[in-house]
């Protein structure tokens, strides 16, 4: 009897330890504002996984690295809550309701998850229909290029059309996960394709990648940064931890003080 009370107990901890890491904000019942680095990092780690999760419909195997430039991102986005001399990112989470339903039909329509529809279009615009293009020419609240738009049958003054440019968005996700369909990290490989385009994602993995990397492609490219070009260094790496940045902010905005429900059920 106190052998099997032993390892019952032994048992007990066990699941507590594994559980403490989605747990840390129900716990203490603080911001994250307010926690420590190791509940931050604790935090972070366990809510990237769940994003994943959601996204992929499977488990993701993020490296340490990895998870800590998800958390930097967290993090950056955090000192903006609030903070009206850079650009106060309460506001673009605010904007999010009005759009969420429309951007997250587009989505689920192309088998995809709503997840996928509903960030994307923050880290591109946070949530600004953006009529004029930027210096590189993107249009829209999900910046497209007008000669991107065309692959998928819309005309330039269309790209500010949202429930189309979402549908155009998803189509264009749905074809790069197809595309990196051989990739466990596929749809983080989508994510970066959106912002970097499928061909020099698709170079950059022939290049860093060995078959020991596949568990996790997306954590050697970010870890393998200084061996990719400038544009890599310097843009297209961070735009996958903002994502899942976005995304945990935005699905558990009571963590970070936002008087918002969790963005996917609106």
């Amino acid at each position: 009897m106190k052998i099997q009370k032993s390892v019952l107990l032994i048992l007990a901890a066990m699941i507590s330890v594994a559980m403490c890491s989605v747990c840390v904000f129900a716990q203490t019942d603080k911001t994250y504002q307010q926690m420590s680095r190791a509940e931050r990092s604790a935090f972070v780690a366990a809510q990237a996984r769940r994003i994943a999760r959601d996204i992929s419909g499977r488990e993701y195997e993020f490296t340490p690295a990895f998870e800590e430039d998800i958390k930097q991102a967290v993090n950056n986005y955090t000192h903006r809550l609030g903070n009206t001399a850079n650009r106060d990112v309460r506001v673009a989470f605010e904007r999010v309701p009005a759009h969420a339903a429309t951007v997250m039909t587009a989505f689920r329509t192309r088998n995809l998850s709503p997840l996928l529809g509903l960030y994307i279009p923050f880290i591109e615009s946070e949530y600004v229909n953006i009529e004029s293009p930027n210096k590189m020419g993107a249009i829209g609240m999900f910046q497209f290029l007008p000669k991107t738009g065309e692959r998928y049958g819309l005309s330039t003054e269309e790209l500010t059309d949202v429930a189309k440019s979402a549908d155009a968005a998803a189509q264009y996700i749905a074809e790069s996960i197809n595309f990196f369909k051989n990739d466990q990290m596929k749809e983080a490989l989508a994510l970066l394709a959106y912002n970097r385009g499928e061909g020099k994602t698709k170079r950059d993995l022939k290049f860093l990648t060995k078959d020991q990397d596949q568990q996790c492609s997306i954590c050697v490219l970010s870890a393998d940064r200084s061996k990719l070009d400038a544009t890599f260094r310097y843009e297209n790496v961070f735009y996958v931890p903002r994502f899942f940045a976005a995304a945990i902010i935005g699905e558990n905005p009571q963590a970070f003080g936002l008087k918002l429900q969790p963005l996917s059920s609106y």
